[in-house]
């Protein structure tokens, strides 16, 4: 399908749309988006792995406390969140009067609307998928596996980077996969906390929809989403399933 010479579409095959998908300015953005998604996932990682280990070694009632703190954002609208981070990084916000008031700053600085605030707000956003896959990865960790690490002199770092990281990879696969697409997929967080400044995909597929009515590519890029969405989701499978398999040859 295209786009006629008055808007409207025309039921014709053509491949224009998706050849415009590869036009140097939309791989441009998918590249931004690209990176954007990967450095958000690997900050949820590396924020929500410790998050998650913490929660599994603390008494039962922390426990509740950190999972009840780490759940409270699905309580609370999408927006509202996206909002509520823009009063804390404004010029005039939380942080900016904070730094003012200590003496380390004198002028405020530019929290918003820029790539570094749209990757904050995801990883705000998005943390809990992170979280809960690699908690309930680390809970149903063997625990005689780690005595026996400890039983045969292993450090506790050694028993975490030879013992717990690669039995709980499983759970990292998964959140990776969660955050990362959706991520991909993402356009509220740029457009509230990146304003006009950062376009990712998400946001062109909705400018093609809504204000270009031009509804033939906004599904050609969609299709290019679903597919690479399919082909990370194929990925976490074949690595899970050889993590099973090199799992079940060691247990022989």
């Amino acid at each position: 399908m295209k786009n006629g010479m008055y808007g409207e579409i025309e039921k014709t095959f053509t491949l224009e749309n998706i050849v415009k998908v590869f036009d140097p300015l939309y791989l441009k953005v998918l590249w931004t988006t690209f990176w954007v998604a990967l450095v958000t996932t690997i900050i949820t990682l590396l924020v929500g792995y410790p998050y998650a280990y913490t929660a599994t070694v603390v008494s039962e009632k922390w426990q509740r406390i950190l999972l009840l703190l780490i759940t409270i954002p699905f309580w609370i609208n999408f927006l509202v969140r996206s909002y509520a981070l823009i009063v804390i990084l404004r010029s005039k916000g939380i942080i900016n009067t904070l730094l003012i008031q200590l003496g380390i700053i004198k002028e405020p600085l530019q929290l918003l609307y820029n790539t570094p605030s749209v990757i904050m707000g995801m990883v705000y956003t998005l943390l809990p998928f992170m979280v809960l896959p690699i908690f309930v990865a680390i809970e149903q960790l063997d625990n005689r596996k780690l005595d026996a690490a400890n039983d045969l002199g292993a450090t506790p770092y050694q028993t975490f980077i030879y013992v717990t990281l690669p039995l709980t990879m499983k759970g990292i696969f998964a959140g990776s996969i969660l955050v990362f697409v959706a991520s991909f997929g993402m356009f509220v967080v740029s457009d509230v906390m990146g304003g006009s400044k950062v376009a990712l995909i998400g946001n062109v597929i909705q400018n093609q929809f809504l204000a270009a009515r031009n509804w033939p590519f906004g599904s050609a890029l969609s299709i290019f989403l679903v597919i690479t969405s399919i082909g990370l989701i194929g990925l976490y499978y074949l690595a899970t399933k050889n993590i099973g398999a090199d799992k079940s040859r060691g247990e022989k």
